[in-house]
């Protein structure tokens, strides 16, 4: 009778084998609360490394660290009409504190733009205070009707980025660095996915904002996954809340705003980009471990040998895990590493030892060899470079092998159904098309211009929509 598979096979159940990889891997259990999500060490130290990349990434924007508080007066979400209105059939709201109906019902931070603007416009004065850069590293609530353990959940984590500037030219701007110096650079480099960068159709973009550029990923079943969204406010949120700066002409001026975001869902867009059969295969440049050494088995020698290679990795700057649990068998151990992706694994016994090498298994491409001892640790870095590079070219040859260029909309929807995208010309598409995908659950996940950039508007002569399913 042939092995059952740790997993079911993406061919087979892609949603199902998803679920397996993040019980099997240990990634997340699922929450008490419908929709909300308990994160294991090893997937919290996926996200710890996303947070690190990030968080240098955004200081080096200028922006500063904050925090402001969970709970934010309902009237405060009422003074800009769009975007309590898009957020509505989200929010999580509390009527009763400390055995009480409180006075004013409290919301569950959904999204920060209204507390965040009420301080704006006590901490803005002159236009020497901007640009006022601020990010917030925190969780957030929006009711989820389908809860998917990294994907939609009720509770995520996420960074929120706002800023308020004197000019609309230059919150444009800074949108658009953060879109791609800040996300696009962390997404293609580190995460190894190769990222479509565009602009969100009015239908689709931000509550509130007056454009939204957004980074779209094709995971491993075609569909599309937003990976992040930096939003122009325009000064719809400064004129909610009357934040306003003196100029240098002596008037009063409203701020032009911006807010972007990314969060746990990158960790989701990581498994279904990357992960195969066999489980994860995380990119080297953002392992927790890049690197685990094994004791086949517990003679002092080896395990002597083990964790002085794991000391000379180390101190090569390599991310590395010593694994001496001899009491547990090796099978299981190796297995349990490559469901957890793992880069490369070391693994030394006694017949290693007598030859003076050890086996070096490659997580990404696949595949064994014996490598010298004394060459290990020179060669390892450039073995990670070179599997890093591998992933995204990976991800870049999937999607541009399963994107179609098309002129109709029956082919788009065709397209985007048969598990792929599809690429037609906004003129050709429209508002109307949009809306005629939409109810095929077809959506048009952005638009760019004919030579592949984000364009400057919605109605640019050239732009051509990206159409795909999505999570």
């Amino acid at each position: 009778m042939a092995k059952a598979p740790v997993l079911t096979p993406q061919a087979d159940d892609f949603p199902r084998w998803y679920q397996d990889l993040i019980n099997k891997a240990e990634l997340a259990d699922n929450g008490p609360v419908r929709g909300t999500m308990v994160i294991r060490p090893y997937g919290y130290g996926l996200w710890e490394r996303m947070q690190q990349e990030m968080d240098a990434r955004i200081k080096r924007a200028g922006a500063s660290n904050a925090y402001f508080p969970l709970f934010i007066p309902q009237s405060y979400l009422t003074k800009e009409a769009e975007h309590v209105e898009g957020f509505a059939p989200e929010l999580a709201v509390v009527t009763h504190g400390g055995g009480k109906e409180l006075e004013e019902p409290v919301v569950v931070r959904p999204t920060s733009e209204t507390i965040i603007n009420d301080y704006f416009s006590k901490w803005v004065q002159s236009y020497r205070d901007l640009p006022l850069l601020i990010n917030q590293w925190a969780n957030v609530v929006r009711w989820e009707m389908r809860p998917r353990v990294f994907l939609r959940t009720t509770e995520f984590l996420w960074q929120e980025g706002h800023t308020a500037h004197a000019t609309y030219e230059d919150a444009r701007d800074y949108a658009a660095y953060i879109h791609q110096e800040v996300y696009a650079d962390f997404m293609v480099n580190v995460l190894g996915i190769d990222v479509v960068l565009g602009r969100k159709t009015a239908s689709e973009r931000f509550a509130g904002a007056l454009n939204t550029l957004t980074l779209e990923g094709m995971m491993g079943d075609g569909k599309a996954l937003q990976m992040g969204t930096s939003h122009e406010l325009g000064q719809n949120f400064a004129k909610a809340f009357n934040t306003q700066y003196l100029s240098k002409e002596g008037h009063q001026e409203h701020v032009w705003q911006t807010s972007w975001g990314t969060s746990t869902r990158m960790v989701g867009g990581l498994i279904m980009a990357h992960g195969d059969d066999h489980g994860l295969r995380v990119p080297p440049r953002l392992a927790p471990i890049q690197a685990v050494v094994l004791a086949i088995k517990g003679d002092e020698p080896v395990l002597a040998k083990v964790r002085e290679l794991g000391d000379r990795l180390s101190a090569a700057g390599v991310r590395v895990h010593v694994d001496d649990r001899t009491d547990t068998p090796f099978g299981r151990r190796a297995v349990d590493w490559e469901l957890k992706g793992v880069p490369v694994r070391i693994e030394v016994g006694p017949r290693d030892l007598e030859n003076g090498t050890a086996m070096l298994a490659r997580r990404i491409p696949g595949g064994k060899e014996p490598v010298a001892l004394d060459a290990l640790v020179a060669q390892l870095p450039a073995i990670l470079e070179e599997d890093q590079a591998l992933l995204l070219r990976q991800s870049r040859e999937r999607r541009e092998s399963r994107t179609s260029d098309v002129s109709t909309i029956e082919e788009a929807a065709e397209a985007a159904t048969a598990g792929g995208w599809a690429r037609i010309p906004w003129a050709t598409l429209g508002e109307e098309g949009e809306a005629r995908l939409a109810e095929q659950a077809v959506t048009v996940r952005c638009l760019v211009a004919a030579d592949g950039s984000v364009p400057d508007a919605d109605d640019a002569p050239g732009n051509v929509a990206v159409v795909a399913r999505a999570y």
